[in-house]
């Protein structure tokens, strides 16, 4: 069976909206967008890259997808980050978007957790959720998730968009910490089931 992932950029106390650009998600007034970008550092990115050898699908809600879509359809083949994140399949949670605007989609618009349970049947390598914070919850909640990817910034925020949802218990076994020189520490963790 193929692994769900989920990777996140995520603060001390949880937030993960919108960590790229200041006007990524202004969602609930949000105006913290872009705090990822001081303690940046390409160990940060090389971390990414290596997960992304054995990941050959994306999971991800409408409003990431897009910002993926529009950052990363456009770049030219050869690319080197651009190839990365454009060879995947991809697979978007979406009541609302048309017609997909990122090569290689599928939308998933009904039964949405029998449909991930079913796609973490198929065979292929593992299948990667960024963002995407209400579906995350719904992964949460149904116990689809196998492993998180966190890379955890040294600051609060106070607000915004939480990684994980209320009234959920999970426990996961903590298999790699790996501090980065701006303060920044990247954690794997393994879901525990019993």
């Amino acid at each position: 069976m193929r692994k769900l992932i989920v990777s996140e950029f995520v603060t001390l106390d949880g937030v993960i909206q919108a960590p790229g650009g200041k006007d990524e998600d202004r969602d609930g007034g949000f105006e913290h967008g872009g705090w990822t970008w001081p303690y940046w550092h390409d160990d940060i990115g090389n971390s990414f890259v290596a997960l992304m050898k054995d990941t050959d699908a994306f999971l991800l809600g409408r409003r990431t997808y897009v910002t993926h879509a529009e950052a990363f359809e456009p770049m030219p083949v050869g690319d080197k980050f651009g190839d990365l994140m454009n060879a995947p399949k991809k697979y978007v949670v979406s009541r609302t978007l048309e017609e997909p605007i990122w090569r290689d989609t599928t939308i998933i618009r009904d039964n949405v957790i029998e449909s991930v349970r079913q796609l973490k049947e198929q065979p292929g390598k593992n299948i990667l959720t960024d963002g995407s914070s209400q579906l995350v919850h719904d992964l949460m909640k149904h116990d689809l998730v196998d492993e998180l990817h966190m890379v955890l910034y040294p600051l609060t925020l106070g607000s915004g968009k939480r990684l994980f949802p209320d009234g959920v218990y999970a426990t996961f076994s903590l298999v790699s910490a790996t501090p980065y020189p701006t303060g920044v520490v990247g954690l794997h963790y393994v879901r525990k089931r019993s």
